[in-house]
């Protein structure tokens, strides 16, 4: 493939791109929410189509010149129904978080009674969280998983929807590493007559390739980004049942947003693309092999895992038995090399700026050709730095062992600015 050259004309724009390139090239990047997409979707996110506003619907556009961008959404909307077979799909959505919004405006009044993971045990902020707009507009309970194992509490969630009586309930979270039980979600939300939306944002990779559960067949809304395991761009999709279908467009647009991006379309419909080609599913095996192998050598190094293990890309670490904060080991990988983010692990006392977890996740580093063995080594990386977090010179001498190691796994080799 030719180099891509964005020929940048600006010396400290080109600057601060390079340096981002290289972070990227030369550092293990294991935030769960984080992956590599291919250069296919790079070159088609920067298309024309960053010129085009087509605020509407495929054939129901407010501007003219559509045509294309009709063509390009219609395209999206295809290959997303057919890899997941829903019955409706909103490809306009900026990023998850604004899907979550568009799905609560679809079937909520304010004050409306929700129920949703706790973010202290895995969930989202976007599930009730006091901080966010889901838990400044709505009437919040959460539930969470048990003590005992760190599995979800489904006693706990069917007493908790019976007492609440939520008009929603949300499965689905952004730290927890398991396979989650949506028919028994739906017995639920049934139950007490809730609407069910499951927000699929870190599974939805694997849920393509048949290796998690799917929740399209049971919930009335699925929400997820792109850019996780479905190794898109950064954005949004909303799948839905066919009698909620104009109740979400219409939250999407004219409700929240205003025109789509439809250069990010045109990317999600490239990466929706390359999911649909055999190889995806050997790729979303794989990341699941590499989370399963990281989390055996970290394990039998002595690190106590969430739930002692996981289902899915995703780890967490809990920390307490180390007397180790999130923050001190983020910051101490950070300089070792490693990428991955502080987090709350069940039942943590830290706060939220500090926690006493970590997060890893294995789909960025998968995509650049990682295999089994080589998550031993990356797990050698993490149990070395974290023998040792507060001495920097030893840091920096892990840190170059990494910079040396990635060099067999090029990054965009053909990329430049």
């Amino acid at each position: 493939m030719p180099s891509i050259d964005h020929n940048c004309p600006d010396p400290q724009l080109t600057d601060i791109l390079r340096r981002e390139l290289k972070r990227q090239r030369v550092k293990l990047e294991m935030i769960a929410s984080e992956n590599f997409v291919s250069e296919a979707v790079l070159r088609v996110g920067a298309s024309v189509f960053t010129n085009k506003y087509a605020e509407g619907y495929p054939d129901n556009r407010y501007y003219g010149g559509c045509e294309h961008a009709d063509e390009l959404e219609s395209l999206c909307q295809a290959r997303i129904r057919k890899i997941f077979n829903c019955e409706h799909v909103n490809v306009q959505p900026h990023c998850g978080s604004s899907a979550n919004m568009a799905a609560f405006f679809a079937v909520l009044n304010p004050g409306d009674p929700i129920l949703g993971m706790s973010l202290a045990h895995g969930g989202h902020l976007t599930h009730g969280a006091p901080v966010n707009f889901s838990g400044r507009l709505y009437k919040t309970e959460f539930y969470g998983v048990r003590e005992d194992n760190e599995l979800i509490d489904y006693d706990e969630l069917l007493a908790k929807a019976e007492s609440h009586r939520p008009k929603l309930i949300i499965a689905g979270g952004s730290a927890y590493p398991r396979t989650i039980d949506f028919e028994r979600f739906r017995e639920i939300a049934d139950r007490v007559k809730a609407y069910l939306m499951v927000d699929m944002a870190h599974f939805a990779g694997l849920v393509a390739a048949g290796l998690f559960p799917s929740p399209v067949p049971v919930a009335d809304i699925v929400t997820t980004t792109t850019h996780k395991t479905l190794r898109g761009p950064r954005g949004g999709l909303i799948l839905c049942r066919k009698s909620l279908a104009k109740a979400i467009d219409d939250q999407i647009f004219p409700g929240i947003q205003g025109g789509p991006l439809m250069h990010i379309v045109a990317a999600k419909a490239a990466a929706l693309g390359e999911a649909l080609e055999p190889e995806f599913i050997d790729y979303q095996r794989q990341i699941v092999k590499n989370a399963q192998r990281l989390a055996t050598h970290l394990a039998d190094s002595g690190f106590r895992l969430v739930s002692g293990g996981t289902d899915t890309h995703l780890i967490l670490v809990d920390l307490r038995p180390k007397n180790l904060t999130g923050l001190a080991a983020e910051r101490a990988l950070d300089k070792a090399g490693v990428t991955a983010n502080k987090n709350a692990v069940p039942f943590d006392r830290q706060n939220y700026a500090v926690t006493s977890g970590l997060r890893f996740g294995t789909a960025a580093l998968t995509t650049r050709g990682f295999k089994e063995r080589d998550m031993d080594q990356v797990a050698e990386f993490i149990v070395e730095a974290l023998r040792r977090p507060d001495e920097d010179g030893y840091l920096t001498k892990i840190r170059q062992r990494v910079e040396a190691f990635t060099q067999a796994f090029p990054l965009y080799p053909n990329l430049d600015f």
